[in-house]
């Protein structure tokens, strides 16, 4: 048996997202009223606040919601740093506490008046929802509360599958991943921020579902590949590319390299699209291309926040960002430690391959038997935590 591979090299995405990158004016002070709105509630250690301050989710949404006011800005910002924090908490939480966390958010969203709780999950979803129902438009509004039930039922799943040790088909994992990425309620919040709210039936057409589909899948197979290692270091096994060498039994990088060339499909199919969109009349089609802009704004927003952002790289994103190589941290063993000297090989193989960093070469595509996993993560949180 061959040594575990110690890196891998990211493919170019960059290359095929060439959309430009608009940043909203109103960046710098939302982003931290909007991290100082979550801290105030969310009961962190002082090492979490450390790395929840390192996420910067507040220039997230500043490059994907460029045009917005600095009202509605701070809203989808805070609904973001929101997002980030109920992603992790559900990453910790065994399915039943997925469940009540979830039956928590969504009994403010339902009714942000009248739902009582002194979860910090449903505080800061009260404050959001009351905020953004006052003003968010009937369509976008319903649009918004479904997908964040589907957000739920599939980390639910997420969950289940973690438990059992489960690793899903890519046909599995692929209409799971739609929802758990968080992307559907995002871009119901495209609507929010430019101050429209498109027609059901525009809405639900083909043309217009498929587009969203496309960019969903940028964004959430990028961050599959980015967010890998840190994934793979915890044991998690829901990303594409953990998916794919399971259940195809491809390499590290032949995986990496497949998911890659999904990503950059996505872009020409999402262009393929637009050059195709029907027409509604003027006043909905002015605002439907300024939601497909929305779509187009996210796409390269995600991919360049990958990079700002410490959540994946650490501080070296700038670094990696350049010369693509991604070295491995150390598996965490049972107690949240690292493996016994793991650290000190993973330095210096971080330093020889960051002097001869190489590109490998293309494999085909997944095709192949699907072997069994056993079950590698512990819960470590539990619902009455949040």
């Amino acid at each position: 048996m061959g040594l575990a591979p110690r890196s891998f090299v990211l493919p170019d995405l960059f290359s095929y997202c060439q959309y430009p990158l608009r940043t909203n004016v109103h960046c710098a002070s939302v982003a931290r009223a909007s991290e100082d709105w979550l801290l105030k509630d969310a009961n962190f250690t002082a090492k979490r606040q450390a790395a929840f301050r390192r996420l910067h989710a507040g220039e997230l949404t500043a490059m994907c919601y460029p045009n917005a006011d600095a009202t509605r800005l701070r809203d989808v910002a805070d609904f973001l740093n929101f997002l980030f924090t109920l992603d992790d908490w559900s990453d910790e939480f065994s399915d039943q506490d997925t469940v009540g966390l979830a039956g928590n958010v969504m009994g403010a969203f339902w009714d942000p008046v009248g739902f009582t709780t002194q979860k910090a999950a449903g505080k800061l979803a009260k404050s959001f929802s009351g905020r953004f129902r006052g003003t968010a438009g009937l369509g976008c509004t319903r649009r918004f509360i479904e997908t964040m039930d589907l957000f739920f039922r599939a980390v639910a799943q997420q969950a289940r599958d973690r438990a059992r040790g489960d690793v899903p088909s890519l046909e599995e994992y692929i209409a799971l991943r739609m929802d758990t990425s968080g992307c559907k309620p995002c871009f119901a919040l495209i609507e929010y921020a430019a101050g429209i709210d498109l027609p059901d039936e525009v809405m639900a057409h083909p043309a217009i579902r498929a587009l969203e589909e496309a960019a969903n899948s940028h964004i959430s197979w990028s961050n599959d590949i980015f967010s890998y290692d840190v994934e793979q270091a915890r044991g998690d096994t829901h990303n594409m590319v953990e998916v794919v060498m399971r259940r195809h039994d491809f390499s590290l990088q032949a995986a990496v390299d497949y998911v890659g060339d999904l990503t950059n499909a996505s872009i020409a199919r999402f262009e393929s699209i637009r050059r195709s969109l029907p027409c509604w009349g003027e006043k909905i089609d002015k605002d439907v291309t300024l939601y497909v802009q929305g779509l187009q704004d996210w796409m390269v927003g995600a991919l360049q926040w990958s990079f700002d952002s410490a959540r994946y790289f650490g501080n070296d994103g700038a670094a990696v960002k350049q010369h693509r190589v991604v070295i491995l941290r150390p598996r965490m063993s049972a107690t949240g430690r690292d493996q016994p000297n793991d650290a000190l090989v993973h330095n210096r193989w971080a330093q020889f391959l960051m002097r001869c960093a190489c590109i490998p070469t293309r494999v085909p595509r997944p095709g192949g038997s699907c072997p069994t996993s056993s079950p590698s993560h512990s819960f470590t949180r539990t619902w009455n935590d949040a």
